[in-house]
Order: structure tokens, then C-alpha cells, then sequence
């Protein structure tokens, strides 16, 4: 992903990665404050599980998304029913949890982004 992309990623309080520290083209933060409108603004698209607040702020930036909802071993399974009215409506592109696969990962962010605009 890297070769196309550069990737920020919020991964949450004690979650960095030490050995992606000094990878070109990918930045980690456990937190965002006053970057998240910088960051914001200049994604192309938005990969992220499918927490109401979260999705419903990257629809009101009209920001292509890709939801990987919690599964409902995870959780009450509101994100699996958030992630799908998104995608019923045509905000967004899901991937399951159970599908996921570096490959079906991959594909699905590639297929976002050539169709970015259908967003």
C-alpha cells in the first residue's frame, strides 16, 4: 500500500508500533487533537471501524469510506448494523471482520479509492 499511498494512522494509547516508526510514507499516532482537521482534510479516503460518531463526521466531510465493523463476538453489533445502513445508502464500502485478509484488505482499499467518487 505504501507504493500508492501514505497511510496516517490512529492506532490508539499504547498501541504504536515501534518497528513502522521510520517507514516512509506511514505515519502512527496513539491520539489526535488539533491535527484531526489537518488529517482530515487531506485523506482521500477513510479506513476505520464503524463507531456512529466517527462515520457520521466523515459523511459530513463527504469523505469515501471503508467500515471493518467490530464483529458481534466484539461487540452489542451496532457497528455491523452501522456499517451496513452506510453501506445500504451508498456512503460507504464494508469488509467484515471475518473476511478480513491482507488480500481482501488490499483489494477493498484499492476498489475504494478507484471509486472514490461514487462516495
Amino acid at each position: 500500500l505504501l507504493v500508492d499511498f501514505q497511510i496516517v494512522h490512529i492506532c490508539g494509547k499504547g498501541n504504536i508500533d515501534a518497528k513502522l516508526a521510520n517507514e516512509k510514507g506511514y505515519k502512527q499516532f496513539e491520539y489526535v487533537d488539533e491535527e484531526l482537521p489537518h488529517l482530515m482534510a487531506m485523506a482521500d479516503i477513510i479506513l476505520s471501524r464503524a463507531g456512529a460518531n466517527s462515520i457520521f463526521e466523515f459523511l459530513a466531510l463527504r469523505k469515501p469510506m471503508l467500515l471493518i465493523p467490530l464483529s458481534k463476538e466484539a461487540s452489542r453489533g451496532d457497528q455491523i448494523l452501522n456499517a451496513r445502513s452506510f453501506e445500504k445508502s451508498g456512503y460507504a464500502a464494508v469488509l467484515m471482520e471475518e473476511d478480513l485478509t491482507n488480500e481482501s484488505l488490499r483489494n477493498a482499499i484499492y476498489h475504494l479509492y478507484e471509486n472514490k467518487d461514487r462516495y
